[in-house]
């Protein structure tokens, strides 16, 4: 983990910083034909650089030089421990500019840089390593096919895969999907939120310089009608990896329907729950992982813990020690790494959460915060909230903590599972047994004992209902969305195929069916 520096040396590093301005399409920088993308400082609402964006043109581009370089096999055919080299050298280039790339993430998302520096930065480059070390160790499998055939299964990697990214954490939402797309030897064509595009063009840049191929890792910078719905749509586009809202999802679930039956993969919203139950120990360390849960990176985050729901009997004990942490949770300049809150991503979004607070302030007690400032808003508690209310239905994505008291596990469980969304919670409890199964009782991807967090990069991360489809990122597990199966069935039977009914020759098979018979009869 690296040292913190001091507010007056991130300034300077801030200020001697190039930032990219064009696409990095076949290699190189090369400029868009779409509009000039301003990108905004939230925590000053400053101009930091205008960027060329991109437009269904350079989509097109994009794609066939993305194919040129998969069925060419640049990348995709080359020998897995070749892959791997190449992605190790890239985390050292990552490592090496590592400063960098944590200033400009800070600069273009508000995201407080001891964030940047101690989580975003290190877990990207973890992420990446640990795909890459996983390139020559996966194995593929054979099947119990008896003596007279060998039945191969195979992964090949999908093709063209196209990451959408979402803008509370560029770099490591890039790493989650480049570390098993390129892994897998796909050719990936990165489309950054528009608010958040310039470490993802650095990244590009670096991975050229780390030995990748031209064309196998491309960033398009854009909003979503100019770059994401082409990239959708588009019918040479074989996969769309997204992580971002719910509605946004559905339209590249839509997109897919319209164009080619793309694979599509989504990690979508959460409203996630923290649950209390009345023999919970330790409140101390209780309400520190509540309080970093509700207010991590500005509650901007799909996996925050944004509905505590306590038991009554340990409420008050447990409140008084959550007000107190929130206190510590300082909001201001990003750059200042004493502080642990930095901006929200830009006035549109201040302004929805502003409506959540005015909406708490007149239907709910406000325990803690309640104030905004420009686009920094104070880490909020509010209790007494009803369970139909949109505090404790609506994902808020921003630094407000909603508290519900139940009466029973039983109530607990159904109010946790009281939402559309599915993707993490978090049980404190200190009966093992009563733990597990709140666990098993819970509808979603993660759940965490006495603990909060999203498990670790060995670990599947997505959810269940309206949080995710199609997939699983981190682990093992994330290589099998960007890889398709394929059966190798190799025939070592010297008998000649049999005609008749019901007789399957590709399988060799003792089994046969008599037509409209339900029995099944073994051969002689």
């Amino acid at each position: 983990m690296s040292e913190l520096l001091t507010l007056s040396e991130y300034q300077a590093i801030a200020e001697n910083i190039d930032f990219p301005r064009t696409p990095f399409i076949d290699g190189k920088f090369r400029a868009g034909s779409g509009s000039m993308l301003k990108t905004i400082n939230p925590a000053t609402n400053q101009l930091i650089c205008e960027i060329n964006a991109c437009n269904a043109d350079d989509v097109d581009f994009a794609v066939v030089k993305a194919r040129e370089a998969f069925e060419q096999g640049r990348w995709s055919k080359i020998h897995p421990s070749d892959r791997k080299d190449v992605l190790i050298r890239l985390c050292k280039l990552l490592t090496r500019n590592r400063r960098e790339l944590a200033v400009m993430e800070s600069l273009d998302s508000g995201k407080p840089i001891r964030d940047c520096e101690t989580i975003d930065l290190p877990e990207t480059i973890n992420t990446i390593k640990w795909h890459a070390e996983a390139i020559d160790k996966i194995y593929d499998h054979t099947a119990p096919s008896g003596d007279d055939a060998i039945a191969m299964i195979i992964r090949e990697p999908v093709g063209v895969v196209a990451a959408v990214l979402p803008w509370n954490f560029p770099l490591l939402m890039m790493a989650w999907k480049i570390g098993p797309a390129l892994a897998a030897g796909n050719s990936v064509i990165v489309k950054p939120a528009e608010q958040t595009s310039l470490t993802a063009l650095r990244v590009a840049e670096l991975a050229m310089k780390a030995g990748l191929p031209r064309g196998v890792l491309q960033v398009l910078p854009g909003d979503g009608p100019s770059t994401g719905a082409p990239l959708g749509l588009h019918n040479d586009v074989d996969m769309v990896s997204f992580t971002g809202s719910t509605d946004t999802g559905r339209k590249f679930l839509r997109y897919a329907a319209d164009s080619n039956l793309k694979k599509i993969v989504l990690e979508c919203g959460g409203k996630n729950p923290a649950i209390v139950l009345n023999d919970a120990e330790e409140l101390d360390l209780i309400a520190g992982h509540i309080v970093n849960a509700a207010f991590w990176n500005m509650g901007e985050n799909c996996s925050a813990n944004s509905r505590l729901i306590v038991h009554r009997n340990v409420k008050q004990a447990l409140m008084e020690r959550v007000a107190a942490r929130t206190r510590d949770w300082k909001t201001g300049d990003p750059l200042n790494p004493s502080h642990h809150l930095g901006a929200l991503i830009d006035a549109d979004h201040c302004n929805k959460v502003s409506g959540y607070l005015k909406y708490g302030a007149i239907n709910a007690t406000t325990i803690a915060g309640g104030k905004a400032d420009g686009n920094f808003i104070e880490p909020t508690i509010f209790d007494d909230v009803k369970p139909d209310s949109p505090l404790a239905r609506e994902e808020i994505f921003g630094p407000i903590l909603s508290v519900l008291t139940v009466s029973s596990f039983d109530e607990a469980m159904e109010l946790a599972n009281q939402t559309e969304y599915g993707l993490t919670a978090s049980v404190f409890s200190a009966n093992a047994k009563k733990a597990i199964r709140a666990a098993r009782s819970l509808r979603v991807g993660t759940v965490t004992i006495n603990s909060y967090g999203e498990g670790d990069i060995s670990t599947p991360f997505g959810g269940y209902k309206q949080s995710g489809f199609g997939g699983r990122d981190n682990g093992i597990f994330a290589h099998d969305q960007y890889t398709e199966l394929k059966t190798i069935w190799i025939d070592l039977s010297d008998a000649a195929p049999r005609e008749s009914v019901g007789w399957t020759p590709l399988l060799t098979s003792r089994f046969s069916v008599s037509a409209g018979a339900v029995d099944i009869k073994e051969e002689p």
